[in-house]
């Protein structure tokens, strides 16, 4: 499975959310703007999200974007689901010899439960901790 632009600049909008709860509305300018991303794009991507009930829009001249549920009660998987659908390493498991179809449903339920087991106040607060790049990884 491939997270595109969607699934990454989606969940950028919910953490910049997450981050910004208890203050009002955050504007998709001013994430655009902070985070190099095209508002123009942002815009497409909060429908979604907000007809799943996990953000809230204000209008007005200090309107925005808010949270619509509890960070922690929105998880990473979430937000993949409603922006790129099932998740799934490979089309077609079914047609795949048991050998195989045994990796792939191996990787998929490893992916789904990092992605589930992941809110989004984990990923708010995980810079925060200390850690200078939260997806930097060693071997």
């Amino acid at each position: 499975m491939k997270i595109s632009t969607k699934g990454r600049y989606g969940l950028t909008v919910m953490i910049v959310l997450a981050k910004h709860v208890g203050e009002g509305p955050v504007s998709l300018k001013k994430i655009a703007e902070e985070h190099q991303l095209s508002e123009h794009y942002l815009e497409q991507l909060v429908p979604p999200l907000r007809n799943a009930g996990l953000v809230k829009s204000v209008r007005g001249a200090y309107g925005g974007y808010k949270l619509a549920k509890s960070a922690h009660e929105i998880t990473a998987g979430d937000i993949i689901r409603i922006l790129e659908g099932p998740i799934t390493p490979v089309e077609g498991i079914e047609d795949e010899s048991p050998e195989k179809q045994h990796l792939w449903i191996q990787i998929r339920d490893a992916v789904k439960n990092v992605l589930d087991t992941t809110t989004l106040d984990d990923l708010a607060s995980y810079k925060e901790s200390g850690e200078n790049d939260p997806y930097m990884f060693y071997i």
